[in-house]
């Protein structure tokens, strides 16, 4: 992968507050470059607003209709709109002048910021550019390619979060129709953890907390393992209001993050003029991997507290109506030695205590979290030990309680709600094979890491996208990129040009398609899409935007195309391409939730899907009944000498799109090239700040190496380190996954510094 020049990569102080008016420059100068004046006012006052668009940046929720602002976005928003919505075009043109190899020599960000592709492109066998292709021609190879193969398992049918429920429904419906259940997607590699620990163990694979629970009642809110300030800044506001009703935060986080600390909201006179509003009240340094031992020390020192004084810390009465497993469990507390707990956690039991007091204090808590908890080996267990946390104090199915996974692209727990996932239950398929009078296959599919492996060992002959970018997003670089050159056809449906449309199969096609920002026409006239958020809110979008070109076709309409070239109109794909309100029927006879979806998503706002354990303590799992779960505390062993890395996104970054080479609130500018470590380790390594070095992680015998990081001496827990996602993915080993989840490991990758030759 191409990395551009760091000559002018510049480190200081990081910052101790967040957004203000800063953050309101940087957004319109980016959006003013990107959209010009007028196209950014039009834009920006859509996002997020009642008849505009759902931001195509992160899933934060919105709040009620009559309580939005007129500025509903973020910094990372208007970017993540201004990206999109760019005047800048990747052409026929562009592609006649730049081979592959020229390509691949560009760094992800020069890639991007080409601009929007605006026609079909093929790359013929042998061939070392990208040449234009009819829409008809397109569909009409792909569906011969998917025609002959041997099996129809030998298809893969990859999904971004960025994609709508209608046309993550109709995508699901292609594969299923093709005979396979090989539906990987993004939330593979990151909330996946999150679905099996709550499915597991509250009988649900997602939060039950709405936007109120933490605006107006929650007193006690714990964020763990997120940045909220760069990965979804809304959420900030929110636990402004929060911490101004009196509601206290608890932030456990290997390294302190500036959105945490103080937030200038720049809707308020107090954010421009003021101090702005301090949020974090408790910080807990965790070092990496060691969330699941800090809240087993947690529920041991309030198991202590019960123990002293029977019936005044668990609520006995919530435990005996709808819980199982207690006991167990706290055998497994009681014999867990705290030395082991402050050595794994790197928290003094004091520390752990003190926490305790503020749970104790609280009589209704909230825990949010985010891949710095679902990327790491033990995750689905750490997420099961918040579970067992929240069930001691009765903190599910009441108002300001519960466990609130955060999702980081705008649809994810859409695309999973509508039947992306390669283990979708017998109910969903009975109700498809009812709906569309065909048999679904049963098998389970290939995940995110099975697909690789699959692509790898040539079992995998049509690699098709909506979305993404899998070679960059997924694991082991260098691997994933040769593994996808042994595919027959690679098909990516895109806005834009990325890392992977540059490691491709025998044959390639790329189909672009409209943004979320842009007004989509069919035959029955101007539709609308649906989205659902992190809470369980679906509402809808509307563009607003010309689009950026004519060839320019929805999702829906190139999945339905390609359904239609395969299997001819026996399922009305090409009713369901002209009409959405076809789709949005089918669901509602499909999905559960989504009765009267039609009328129901046009009122303002939208609706909440049904959320069994908050709606009335409903628990659907194994016993019926919430369940307490073991979970030995445990993390990576290290050898003397090596650190832990965690990879992260950068404030200019979203997923794997990089807007520009800043990071400010970590004092980063001009560059990415970066590994964050505690002085005190780099001075054991005879290192200092402002040293080069390769990071070299190690696992099962093999290495991998990133080459050429400056070290910059940062606030974070001995024996922890951190670097930047996606350049990073190269060390992460693809068989190093979280146990039950799969998930790739990214948060805690064992590595030793090598100091570096002279940079060229």
């Amino acid at each position: 992968m191409a990395n551009e020049s760091d000559e002018q990569l510049h480190v200081s102080a990081p910052k101790t507050t967040s957004v203000g008016i800063p953050g309101v420059r940087h957004a319109m100068k980016d959006a003013f470059e990107e959209m010009g004046v007028a196209r950014s006012a039009s834009t920006l006052r859509k996002i997020n607003q009642v008849g505009g668009f759902d931001c195509p940046g992160c899933a934060w929720p919105d709040p009620a209709p009559g309580e939005r602002s007129h500025f509903e976005f973020c910094e990372n928003g208007a970017r993540a709109a201004a990206w999109e919505a760019t005047r800048s075009r990747v052409d026929r043109a562009f592609f006649a002048t730049h081979t592959i190899g020229q390509l691949r020599e560009m760094s992800d960000h020069e890639l991007e910021l080409e601009g929007r592709l605006t026609e079909p492109m093929y790359l013929a066998a042998g061939a070392e550019r990208y040449a234009p292709i009819s829409w008809d021609a397109a569909i009409r190879l792909t569906a011969d390619r998917l025609a002959v193969m041997d099996s129809p398992h030998r298809a893969a049918f990859y999904t971004s979060g960025r994609a709508s429920n209608e046309a993550a429904f109709v995508y699901q419906l292609l594969a299923r129709r093709l005979g396979t259940n090989n539906l990987p997607d993004c939330s593979n590699m990151c909330h996946e953890s999150s679905g099996s620990a709550l499915n597991e163990t509250i009988g649900v694979g997602k939060g039950v907390v709405s936007l109120e629970d933490i605006t107006d009642h929650a007193e006690l809110i714990v964020i763990v393992g997120q940045n909220p300030g760069t990965n979804h800044p809304r959420m900030l506001s929110a636990l402004e209001s929060a911490k101004r009703r009196g509601a206290r935060i608890v932030t456990v986080n290997p390294l302190p993050e500036a959105g945490l600390m103080r937030f200038k909201n720049p809707q308020k006179l107090r954010g421009i003029v003021g101090e702005g509003t301090t949020l974090t009240d408790r910080f807990v340094p965790v070092r990496l991997s060691g969330d699941l031992a800090l809240f087993s020390g947690v529920n041991k020192a309030l198991l202590e507290r019960e123990d002293a004084q029977p019936g005044s810390v668990f609520d006995l009465d919530f435990i005996a109506a709808y819980c199982d497993g207690l006991e167990e469990v706290m055998v497994q507390w009681r014999d867990t030695e705290w030395s082991n707990i402050e050595a794994l956690s790197g928290i003094a039991r004091a520390d752990i205590e003190a926490f305790a007091d503020d749970v104790v204090a609280a009589r209704s808590v909230v825990v949010c979290w985010a891949m710095g908890i679902t990327q790491h080996r033990n995750a689905v267990a750490t997420i099961r030990e918040i579970v067992n946390f929240l069930l001691l104090r009765g903190n599910i199915g009441r108002p300001g309680a519960g466990p609130s996974p955060i999702r980081g692209h705008s649809n994810v727990q859409g695309d999973r709600t509508m039947g992306i996932w390669e283990k979708m239950p017998d109910d969903f398929l009975d109700r498809l094979r009812d709906e569309f009078d065909f048999e679904p296959p049963r098998q389970h599919g290939f995940d995110t890491v099975d697909t690789i492996r699959a692509l790898r060992d040539g079992n995998i002959d049509v690699f098709f996208a909506l979305g993404g970018n899998f070679v960059a997003a997924t694991p082991d670089t260098a691997l994933t990129a040769a593994a996808m050159e042994k595919c027959a056809l690679t098909v990516h449906v895109a806005t834009k040009l990325n890392r992977s449309h540059l490691h491709h199969g025998t044959e390639a096609l790329l189909l672009p398609c409209l943004g979320r920002t842009e007004r989509d026409v069919q035959a029955a006239g101007e539709q609308f899409v649906t989205v659902e958020d992190s809470m369980s809110m679906v509402q809808l979008s509307r563009g607003n935007l010309a689009p950026g070109s004519s060839e320019l076709r929805s999702e829906v309409a190139i999945v339905c195309s390609l359904g239609r070239a395969l299997f001819g109109d026996e399922m009305g794909w090409a009713e369901m391409a002209s009409d959405y309100r076809v789709v949005r029927g089918h669901i509602s006879h499909v999905v559960d939730g989504f009765d009267d979806f039609e009328s129901r998503v046009a009122k303002p706002g939208g609706f909440m899907l049904p959320r069994g354990p908050y709606d009335g303590r409903v628990f659907r799992t194994a016993t019926g009944k919430a369940r307490f779960t073991v979970n030995l505390p445990d993390a990576p062993a290290v050898p003397e000498g090596y650190l832990l890395l965690q990879t992260m996104r950068s404030h200019d970054q979203f997923n794997t799109t990089v807007y520009g080479l800043d990071d400010r609130y970590r004092g980063i500018t001009g560059g990415r090239h970066v590994v964050f470590v505690n002085a005190e380790d780099l001075a054991e390594r005879s290192l200092a700040d402002g040293d080069v070095v390769d990071l070299v992680s190690v696992w099962a015998g093999e290495e991998r190496r990133l080459a050429g990081l400056r070290c910059v001496s940062y606030s974070t827990p001995r024996g922890c380190a951190a670097t930047y996602f996606p350049e990073a993915n190269v060390l992460v080993p693809l068989d190093s996954t979280a146990l039950e989840s799969n998930t790739p490991t990214s948060k805690s990758l064992v590595v030793r510094l090598e100091r570096a030759g002279p940079r060229p």
